[in-house]
């Protein structure tokens, strides 16, 4: 296709004037649209103003996507988009009138069409970068608080928008892209994701690449954590460093300071039946950490999964079904069994010697296993006789305490150990044993569900002198 022709010096003086003239015409819209009076009263003739000018700026944009020698012309056109967008967005503000009047005007579609041919030149000038920047911004306000907006936005911007800008190495498209699929999600749509998997998996890279940005981590938690359907569905394409981020998500929204509510109970009962499945059925893979320089990725989501049933136990809501999930405890105790024997190694990573040293990646993944795996044996032994005669049943007294010998990756393991019998009020290790072997069960009076007694190191030094330290949690250990 031939170049098009330049414009004569004279017409493009004229033009080049016109362009100046609305560029500071928008500009003071954009600063008269700060106030909220001003966005109350003002004219739907305006927007079509500020449409026209977007969509003839434009032109220029579709140009350099046909012939990218062209894109270097581009810094005016760039300048008019970026402020009608900016006008655009602050019209929107905390004003439904407004959004509905440029709803109205078909003004999301061809905004969303800029925003692909922006991601389509593939440049990072700034000046690019903030026009389309701006663009997402007026797409986020435009659907804020306004259902019929955010219907159109997701008609326009699904699946196409978010393919294009979830990834974008511009962190802060990521996350305005973010805020307008977090704005346009609601329960229907979210049966839509489950049919486009790599947009949500692309949340989860957002939020693994830019902790920082709290709409990734919103989408997350307040919409995909609600859907049990989506997470599984998520979870059996995911990489493992994906899987892991998605775990550390739910550990954080398991630990809150504000808890589940009602209606997010039963989505994690789901969650806990996928997470106490697939732990169970992968778990013995940690032990590939026995070998050495064995680094294993799927080891690492292992040892995140039991980080998330361990919080999972601690909450009251979600500890009765753990309790009773079908193998669940006889599969912990069995791998701290085979872990046990493996760390009698000299070179185990599970070895109480110093071999490996704490700053080894490998040191690091398994720092603290076996103590989650007491912690968890120790839940799931609150105030349920039938599971702690189990641990009695498989002989796992004698191995919890064999277990707890402190050292640089289990530095509080010796705490642990009075845990699961946390009912039968411990006053020394020797006592826990011979209460539960005699089957003596003491009631526990306080409405603390765990209380460390005393550390086992401390005992093993002088076990006559009875000394204790108390630890009190009000949800668990």
């Amino acid at each position: 296709m031939a170049a098009p022709r330049p414009l004569p010096v004279r017409l493009s003086g004229v033009v080049m004037a016109a362009a100046i003239q609305d560029l500071e015409a928008l500009r003071a819209l954009t600063a008269v649209f700060k106030e909220q009076r001003n966005r109350d009263t003002a004219p739907r003739t305006i927007f079509q103003r500020v449409l026209d000018i977007l969509k003839k700026s434009s032109q220029a944009v579709e140009l350099a996507c046909r012939d990218p020698s062209q894109v270097g012309q581009l810094a005016s056109s760039l300048q008019l988009i970026t402020e009608c967008f900016r006008c655009l967005r602050n019209a929107c503000i905390e004003c439904c009138v407004n959004q509905n009047s440029i709803r109205n005007m078909d003004t999301i579609g061809v905004a969303v069409d800029l925003i692909l041919l922006f991601r389509e030149l593939q440049e990072e000038q700034e000046s690019l970068l903030t026009a389309f920047r701006c663009g997402l911004q007026f797409l986020g306000n435009i659907a804020s608080r306004n259902e019929d907006s955010q219907s159109v936005v997701w008609l326009h911007a699904f699946p196409e928008l978010f393919l294009s800008c979830l990834n974008h190495p511009d962190k802060k498209i990521v996350a305005y892209s973010s805020m307008i699929l977090f704005t346009s999600l609601n329960s229907s749509r979210i049966k839509e994701l489950e049919e486009n998997l790599n947009i949500a998996i692309n949340v989860i890279e957002a939020h693994q690449k830019h902790p920082e940005s709290e709409w990734p981590f919103l989408v997350i938690t307040d919409h995909f954590l609600k859907s049990p359907e989506l997470v599984q569905a998520m979870y059996a394409k995911m990489s493992n460093q994906e899987r892991i981020t998605l775990l550390d998500v739910m550990v954080a929204k398991v630990m809150a300071v504000e808890p589940l509510a009602r209606d997010e109970v039963p989505v994690f009962l789901s969650h806990a039946q996928l997470l106490a499945s697939t732990f169970l059925d992968q778990c013995r893979v940690v032990l590939k950490l026995t070998e050495e320089h064995a680094e294993d990725e799927e080891a690492q989501v292992t040892i995140r999964l039991l980080d998330v049933l361990c919080e999972m136990t601690a909450n009251s809501d979600l500890l009765g079904y753990l309790q009773i999930y079908p193998g669940l405890l006889e599969g912990v105790v069995d791998l701290l069994r085979l872990i046990h024997v493996a760390g009698l190694g000299s070179m185990s990573i599970f070895s109480a010697c110093g071999y490996i040293k704490a700053e080894d990646s490998m040191s690091n993944m398994a720092e603290g296993f076996k103590s989650h795996l007491i912690r968890l044996i120790g839940n799931m032994c609150y105030k349920n006789k039938d599971n702690q005669d189990k641990v009695n049943e498989m002989d796992g007294i004698p191995l919890i305490l064999d277990t707890c010998s402190p050292d640089d990756r289990n530095p509080y393991v010796g705490t642990k150990t009075p845990v699961f019998v946390g009912e039968r009020l411990p006053k020394t290790i020797y006592s826990i044993v011979g209460q539960i072997l005699l089957g003596d069960i003491l009631q526990y009076e306080s409405d603390l569900p765990f209380t460390i007694y005393m550390n086992f190191k401390a005992l093993s030094e002088d076990s006559a002198s009875h000394h204790q330290h108390p630890q009190k949690s009000t949800a668990a250990v």
